[in-house]
């Protein structure tokens, strides 16, 4: 049995919005308010129609709503509320008063606010703009921009008007952002001038002619200059309209008329940062995503009016749309903007006790890193304000849901979650009414269906397998961008089991209703046909204070796979006989002994992907001698060729 760390109080979860949420339903039909999540979560499976009715009527969506729904047994055929209307960016700006609605802090320390009201008026003259340069429904808007202020009113804009959103971080460069816009053929770009991380100022003017040389669609540029910074100069680009934000400012300001537009009207393209291939552009719906982001946000996260939200992302990550969405629940966000540990290894945790945030959002291996370095957050700040800390990324180990209860917070729901790109929000998650147990995600989202099958399709309880979802559910991507007849989006999710959700997560679904994801199913060690995710193997690696990061693959070998294991160490150069023997020994008794590496190796660094996401299969192909089709996916491709013709691998 996991060890309980955290339980609601009674008066918690009498004030929480689930419980609010259980007599809304008492009241339409009849639902007995028990505080039972389990109880809960099998009403809103069997009930589909109801309960994703009730979340529009609950959440207050303004919109029309059409009690029709289209069941198919195709899993992609399914529709929900055929025929409603609604307009995204109405729904995420509900007040228009001095109140504040955004905070955006950088690495320096560097502060801008925006009211409600500046939020409309801002909006309303990129509106104008966009209409001025004949960009109107379904017409594709890219931006490369710093997670700042004026990227939200942007996308407000685009959405306002019915213009499908796309967006890189700076950070990419240009062969990757050109790989994915060049696929969506915008008609407009919107690029920062400049960015910073870790101190470091880079320029992204400089590469504006090669972008706009390889992606002939966009006519248009609209430079926004980095919040405090003057605009850095840029040339005039023949036959290239190109405008500053300075100049938008001129533009009249008015109120904003809202068109209303289908329910599964296209909102956002995002993008799969795997290295196996090309990016695949994945085309999400309006309502879907508003209505799954506002059930997780006011349930699960138990979000109210008021509250100040935090997540660390870029907006390259779903998580940056995940994060506005909470404007929508008459919450304020605070954006960040750049390295998280700038002069300071606990910068975040100094921003939410500044801003008094109320859920604070970070990457599992940022509490690591933190955990690693054994920094006291609770002994330096109040954190007074902090309700939840959510968790995301790649899994949360055991120690470090421990590392938050001792060193961060006490009294603190810590909400471990994962989804994906795929449906931008999640298939598990926290809620309230359940305790968190050490090293697991509380439950199933309600509403989600999700489960864990064997490779026979059967159900596991206590097993490992993979990540499924049974039924339907409104976030669905509604396309593959450029994807005749659907092939690339059935092969991607439905090609493993027969009209079931494959996620490819390996996961274990626990007795008690918790899961543990292990990692990517596609990146498990297999050994002799015995499956271990690379998850279990880093929670034992990474408890060494010698090892700073890890990565771990299987390697074909002798017609069976073998174990190699990568380690950047804190003391380079200290990998002795003695150190890899420990290593061995500790994970043959913590882990498997069918898993012990064969080789254990030394490197600088580990690819990545931009979102940070370390990638297994980038690297088991790189010591294979295979090619890695997507490497503009990585944020550090240059360390691939450390991979390159390891001796050691040869014997």
């Amino acid at each position: 049995m996991s060890q309980k760390l955290w339980q609601a109080n009674l008066l918690t979860k009498d004030k929480s919005n689930l419980y609010k949420f259980e007599k809304f339903l008492l009241k339409k039909f009849n639902y007995k308010a028990t505080k039972n999540y389990k109880k809960l979560f099998n009403w809103s499976i069997k009930n589909l129609d109801l309960f994703w009715s009730s979340i529009w009527d609950y959440t207050n969506v303004k919109g029309k709503k059409v009690e029709k729904f289209k069941f198919s047994k195709e899993f992609i055929k399914n529709k929900f509320f055929v025929k409603s209307k609604l307009n995204f960016a109405e729904n995420l700006l509900p007040k228009n008063d001095n109140s504040k609605a955004i905070t955006f802090i950088s690495e320096t320390g560097y502060r801008k606010l925006r009211s409600w009201r500046e939020l409309h008026y801002n909006t309303s003259q990129l509106i104008n703009f966009f209409r001025q340069n004949k960009i109107s429904e379904k017409d594709r808007i890219a931006a490369y921009m710093a997670n700042q202020i004026e990227t939200v009113e942007c996308f407000l804009a685009a959405s306002t008007i019915g213009a499908i959103w796309s967006s890189c971080s700076p950070d990419f460069g240009t062969s990757g952002l050109i790989e994915r816009f060049y696929q969506i053929k915008p008609k407009i770009l919107i690029i920062t001038d400049r960015y910073y991380y870790n101190g470091k100022e880079i320029n992204i003017l400089e590469r504006l002619p090669f972008i706009l040389k390889k992606i002939k669609s966009i006519k248009t540029v609209l430079i926004v200059n980095y919040p405090g910074k003057k605009y850095l100069k840029y040339k005039k680009i023949k036959g290239i309209s190109i405008f500053n934000l300075s100049q938008i400012s001129k533009i009249p300001k008015c109120e904003i008329k809202f068109k209303k537009f289908d329910f599964d009207h296209e909102l956002v393209i995002l993008y799969s940062s795997g290295t196996t291939g090309k990016p695949k552009c994945i085309c999400h719906r309006a309502g879907g995503v508003l209505l799954q982001h506002l059930k997780e946000h006011q349930l699960h996260c138990d979000v109210k009016p008021g509250d100040n939200v935090f997540y660390f992302t870029t907006c390259g990550w779903m998580m940056w749309n995940w994060l506005l969405t909470f404007l929508a629940s008459n919450a304020s966000i605070v954006l960040f903007d750049g390295f998280p540990m700038y002069r300071k290894n606990d910068l975040l945790f100094k921003i939410a006790d500044d801003e008094k945030i109320t859920l604070f959002g970070i990457s599992a291996k940022y509490i690591d890193q933190l955990r690693k370095l054994n920094i006291k957050i609770k002994s330096k700040y109040k954190l007074a304000n902090l309700k939840t800390i959510c968790s995301t990324g790649s899994p949360l180990s055991g120690d470090g849901f421990q590392y938050v209860y001792k060193n961060i917070k006490k009294n603190v729901h810590l909400a471990s979650i994962a989804g994906g790109t795929d449906l931008v929000s999640c298939f598990v998650l926290g809620n309230i009414y359940s305790p968190v147990y050490k090293g697991q995600i509380q439950n199933n989202g309600l509403g989600m269906n999700a489960d864990v099958f064997s490779d026979k399709g059967k159900s596991l309880i206590n097993k490992k397998g993979e990540l499924v979802c049974k039924s339907p559910f409104p976030s669905m991507p509604k396309l593959f961008w450029n994807d005749k007849n659907n092939k690339k989006y059935k092969k991607t999710y439905f090609n493993k089991f027969k009209n079931i959700w494959h996620h490819g997560d390996f996961a274990e679904r626990k007795k008690n209703g918790g899961y543990i994801i292990y990692g990517r199913s596609d990146a498990t060690l297999n050994p002799g046909g015995v499956r271990l995710g690379t998850a279990e193997i880093y929670s034992v690696v990474e408890k060494f204070k010698n090892v700073k990061e890890s990565i771990v693959v299987g390697q074909s070998w002798d017609n069976d796979v073998r174990i190699i294991l990568f380690l950047v160490l804190n003391k380079p150069n200290s990998l002795d006989d003695f150190f890899i023997q420990k290593l061995k020994k500790t994970i043959r008794s913590e882990a498997s002994p069918r898993h012990v590496p064969a080789k254990i190796i030394e490197v600088t660094d580990i690819p990545r992907t931009k979102n940070g996401k370390i990638v297994e299969l980038a690297v088991k192909n790189v010591i294979e001698g295979n090619k890695i089709k997507n490497i503009q996916a990585l944020a550090n491709p240059e360390i691939l060729k450390e991979f390159k013709n390891i001796k050691e691998l040869n014997y």
